[in-house]
């Protein structure tokens, strides 16, 4: 199954390398040259997993993994590094880095390394196509289309229930609205309409959403189901 990896190097000729060789391996592949480029195109289109080198123009490797970090806990994350200082690898660790590889590097490493994190990748995304999905208090049964909270039958309409699952599918990630028109709507719909804000309204309402908020509303950005 080809995944979506998005390549961060400002490096021309190692971001095509990297390219060429993951496109063989059926893999598409998005680069971006520069700090605000590689978060701004994560963010748009999010990726399976994420090749970033640490030294780049905008601001660097760590502050692009800090803030893909508060749009997807999950998404595997490789860094790449001249550098082979201990501090350098332990501060990208700690900021939530998957694997770390130090340049220079032999393509079939970091193709092993790939190919390893997207089977995990794999058996993530086999168990979220369950029939059952659970965040917190809230259970979505996708057999019966029933909703229960804390145990309590939720009555949702067809539209709603499409909602909740999406955003139970990518629980703790901040998504856009045109995302979730994407997923939810289709790609037809029109990004101008504001069907997405009054469906989170009116689900809300139904799931007891209140200044606990279950549904975040993050400013600028999009919309986030969190466990409260």
């Amino acid at each position: 199954m080809a995944m979506r990896i998005l390549v961060v190097e400002d490096e021309p000729l190692i971001a095509s390398f990297i390219e060429k060789g993951l496109t063989a391996e059926g893999h598409a592949i998005e680069v971006a040259g520069d700090g605000p480029a590689a978060v701004g195109t994560f963010i748009h289109a999010p990726a399976d997993l994420v090749i970033l080198d640490v030294m780049l123009p905008g601001f660097d490797g760590f502050e692009v993994l800090s803030q893909i970090r508060q749009f997807d806990p999950l998404v595997p994350v490789i860094m790449l590094t001249a550098r082979g200082d201990i501090e350098d690898r332990v501060r990208g660790l700690d900021l939530g880095a998957t694997d770390y590889v130090v340049k220079p590097f032999a393509f079939a490493e970091l193709a092993a390394r790939v190919r390893s994190h997207l089977r995990t990748v794999d058996r993530a995304s086999a168990a979220s196509r369950s029939d059952e999905v659970v965040v917190g208090d809230l259970n979505l049964d996708l057999r019966r289309r029933e909703v229960q909270l804390d145990g309590d039958g939720v009555q949702l309409s067809a539209r709603e229930f499409a909602l909740l699952e999406y955003l139970m599918r990518h629980p703790g990630q901040v998504l856009s609205r045109q995302q979730i028109l994407d997923g939810v709507w289709g790609i037809s719909h029109d990004p101008r309409s504001n069907v997405v804000d009054v469906y989170i309204r009116y689900l809300r309402t139904k799931i007891g959403d209140d200044d606990a908020a279950r549904i975040e509303t993050v400013r600028g950005m999009g919309y986030r189901l969190v466990d409260r």
